[in-house]
């Protein structure tokens, strides 16, 4: 018995702390799940990045404006013609008369200005991608809310549920060890026979068993529940109004506010928009080009080297102009693109009706559950008060000498899954009303009936 009770101290140690504090509600801990919970947190993060994809591609409007300067040293050797400009390095100035492989200095220093003000759409679909993106991971970041919500209220059900659970097999620990008493004190006046004693002490050692592993379960659904509101220390559960009354059945509701549905909705207009940017890179563009530039060089008019000379600046030069870039075949290149693109669309077509027929039926289950666990929690008190009366009744009857220990042992085992189902039958009808909730994407059918 000694070191029951010392197992049973270091088992209960956390809910003697939990005692020393105050028991945040339910609604305390979805905001703390919200604020700190890292994976929502990450969301959030994205949904910003992609706020900042809008403004990237508004920023492809401003002009880039490049300087640059050089100083060289290079062979006098040049020739004309044309020649593809990959992988060669070009060198001005005229043909030289001969091949000449002495170095000569030169220096060049420019300022370019590069501006497209119009694209003809391609700016602008490229901003409407980046705003169907940031829409997509707004929602993302929202339905990853609205999901973890639910299963911190699953997981404080569990804790409330795992707590109670720990009082009644208290409760039946407290029963064992009296009626081990009492058929100890029968048996020495000879009313019982002796082996009722080894019996009774069988069933006590039964019920320590039992309450351990429910302190067991008890223990790790608090600490699932501290992960989830992301909270160092276990969390603080004392509620029993959810195993006093029962909620009311919520009118019918409609899965359209799930923000799964409007996840999966959101992912088909990112693909339509991906779709239209791609047929809007066939268009042309129009570009506004400036530039201011100076070059120095050894080599003077007439082929004259003059040694040093081309490290200042001899020449300078602007220029001005307008460019219209067409794509000429930019449309056979794209076509496979926008057939894939297309394909793309029409599954997430069909994985938005997929979700939403599901959801639609997952709704008619939950309706369908809450109304039979409803009816079914209803009962559970009746059983469990004739439970209690069917066992009282035995004691009685064993003490004086009337009932045997099979018949005590059978109403005590009724007595404690009457009492245990009470408890679950109760939490069973608030689980199938967060079902139905979190299916209909509107948590406050549930939290408007919590204290």
């Amino acid at each position: 018995m000694k070191w029951f009770k010392c197992l049973l101290l270091l088992l209960s140690l956390p809910a003697i702390a939990q005692n020393n504090s105050q028991s945040p509600s339910l609604h305390e801990l979805l905001k703390q799940a919200e604020a700190n919970y890292p994976l929502l947190k990450s969301k959030m993060l994205d949904a910003k990045a992609a706020q900042k994809g809008i403004s990237i591609s508004q920023s492809t409007f401003i002009p880039t404006l490049d300087a640059s300067y050089q100083v060289n040293r290079a062979t006098y050797n040049n020739i004309t013609g044309m020649v593809y400009p990959q992988f060669i390095i070009p060198i001005s100035g005229p043909p030289s008369t001969g091949n000449n492989m002495n170095g000569v200095y030169g220096t060049a220093t420019s300022l370019v200005l590069n501006w497209q003000p119009i694209t003809f759409g391609q700016r602008q679909s490229q901003i409407e991608y980046s705003k169907a993106n940031y829409q997509s991971s707004g929602f993302d970041a929202q339905n990853e809310i609205f999901q973890h919500k639910v299963k911190v209220i699953n997981a404080y059900l569990d804790a409330l549920t795992a707590t109670e659970v720990v009082k009644v097999l208290e409760q039946n620990l407290q029963r064992a060890e009296a009626n081990f008493l009492l058929a100890r004190t029968l048996v020495g006046t000879g009313l019982k026979p002796g082996v009722d004693s080894m019996l009774f002490k069988a069933e006590l050692s039964r019920a320590r068993i039992e309450l351990l592993n429910s302190m067991k379960l008890k223990n790790q659904s608090i600490i699932l529940l501290s992960q989830f509101v992301a909270s160092e220390s276990d969390v603080i559960v004392s509620d029993t109004s959810y195993f006093n009354k029962l909620p009311s059945i919520a009118a019918s509701a409609d899965p359209l506010g799930n923000p799964l549905l409007t996840l999966y909705n959101s992912n088909t207009e990112v693909s339509k928009a991906k779709g239209k940017m791609l047929k809007r890179t066939m268009m042309p563009t129009l570009g506004l080009w400036g530039t201011t530039y100076a070059r120095g060089s050894e080599i003077q008019a007439g082929g004259i080297i003059v040694p040093h000379d081309g490290l200042s600046f001899e020449r300078y030069n602007w220029g001005v102009g307008l460019q219209l870039s067409i794509p000429l075949l930019q449309a056979a290149r794209i076509s496979p693109q926008l057939k894939q693109q297309q394909y793309i669309i029409m599954s997430n077509e069909e994985k938005l009706n997929n979700v939403s027929l599901e959801l639609r039926k997952q709704l008619e289950i939950a309706d369908t559950t809450l109304y039979s666990v409803l009816a079914v929690a209803k009962e559970s008190p009746v059983l469990f008060e004739s439970a209690s009366y069917s066992y009282k009744s035995l004691l009685s009857r064993y003490q004086a000498g009337l009932a045997n220990y099979a018949d005590l042992i059978q109403a005590q085992y009724v007595l404690i899954k009457a009492e245990t189902e009470n408890k679950t039958n109760f939490m069973g009808v608030w689980k199938a009303l967060l079902n139905k909730a979190a299916i209909s994407g509107d948590l406050n059918l549930f939290l408007n009936q919590v204290n």
